[in-house]
């Protein structure tokens, strides 16, 4: 096997998915667009071209507002399974394993191997820094997507109220609005929704060769992968 073909193989569960977000985009870009024109008649107002769509705040709020709700997701799995546990769950920890791990344990400062990550060898405030860095990425791109949609979903909002001939809200009164709060807990209450199922469906549940489930012929009470 080439070396390309062996850095597809090696990165294709990233890839794939890529791909297939790339399609989703650009699906829900056209189907939006159908969508918006077709309300943008109903109402006798005018319809847009496909690039002031994809460049205007209607789809902008829909795809950012999906966004968080997913980092939001992600931040809040991957900290709070440091401290709690679902016992039989693969996407737990053994109960008497919760919390941040010795430092043998987590291969850091001195016990960190001659191919740890520089920063985990380090140890310090850069160590401190990388052991969280995860945590504190995801909740970069939350807080991120989470104001882009603060900002779009203004936006659109105040086109629905000047075509009503209603005055424009400023951000502070979008975002402390049922608006806003409904678009995002609409899509949080899914996917709490979704980790909870997932966590507890996969202590009797299995899907071979799968790392999100254990072994088929292991016993629910088996916790962790």
């Amino acid at each position: 096997m080439g070396s390309f073909a062996r850095r597809l193989r090696d990165n294709s569960l990233t890839l794939v998915f890529l791909g297939l977000f790339l399609a989703a985009l650009v699906g829900q870009a056209f189907v939006g667009h159908a969508a918006y024109n077709a309300e943008q008649q109903m109402q006798g107002s005018e319809t847009e071209t496909f690039g002031a769509y994809v460049t205007g705040p209607a789809f902008l709020v829909d795809v950012a507002e999906n966004w968080q709700s997913e980092y939001l997701q992600f931040f809040l799995l991957i900290t709070l399974t440091v401290w709690l546990v679902q016992r039989g769950s693969p996407e737990s920890k053994q109960p008497s394993d919760a919390g941040r791990g010795s430092d043998s344990e987590q291969q850091v400062g001195a016990h960190a191997r001659p191919d740890s990550p520089h920063w985990a060898r380090v140890g310090g405030l850069r160590g401190q820094l990388y052991s969280r860095s995860l945590g504190l990425v995801m909740l970069v791109l939350f807080v991120g997507s989470w104001l882009a949609q603060s900002v779009t979903g203004r936006l659109a909002y105040n086109e629905e109220r000047e075509s009503a001939g209603l005055g424009d809200l400023t951000w502070g009164q979008y975002v402390t609005g049922p608006d806003f709060w409904e678009r995002s807990l609409q899509n949080w209450q899914s996917e709490f929704l979704a980790v909870a199922s997932m966590a507890f469906l996969a202590v009797f549940l299995r899907e071979r060769g799968s790392p999100e489930s254990k072994p088929v012929g292991a016993p629910n009470a088996q916790t962790g992968a």
